[in-house]
């Protein structure tokens, strides 16, 4: 893993201005990254940054399954991940989908302001790193029948 990390950003409606002022305040160690957002959290997120975010699809129209499906590709390093736990959501099951494919791909994740502070100020993230990722060799072979 290089030391330019691939963060993807999200952000459900009522956290969208915690996060612009959690990557406002984060700004300068931001922009040494690769930042992957959902819909219209990447829009603001580029205006705050004032740097390029690789903008994907919004939330509930597939973007969540984006950044999942590009964690199983090797292409996310981290997420940052700000959902708000008081409002159901039509699209729940994505979100669900999303985190449970970052504990099997062992992905760091920050769901709010603090466990963001301690991910982006953490000494691994300016180090190589080599993440390690479970060995599913064994279940891909599995009879799904017996």
């Amino acid at each position: 893993m290089e030391t330019k990390r691939k963060i993807a950003m999200i952000a459900h409606d009522h956290k969208k201005n915690e996060l612009l002022e959690w990557a406002k305040y984060n700004k300068e160690i931001l922009s040494e990254h690769y930042i992957f957002a959902t819909g219209t959290t990447g829009t603001l997120l580029e205006e705050t940054l004032g740097s390029p975010v690789y903008k994907l699809q919004s939330g509930p129209l597939g973007g969540d399954q984006q950044i999942g499906a590009m964690i199983v590709e090797g292409e996310i390093d981290l997420m940052m991940f700000f959902w708000d736990p008081m409002q159901a959501l039509p699209h729940d099951s994505d979100i669900k989908a999303l985190l449970r494919i970052c504990m099997v791909y062992n992905i760091p994740v920050a769901c709010n302001r603090a466990s963001a502070d301690y991910l982006i100020s953490s000494p691994l993230l300016e180090k190589p790193y080599e993440r390690i990722v479970p060995d599913y060799e064994s279940y891909k072979k599995r009879n799904p029948l017996v």
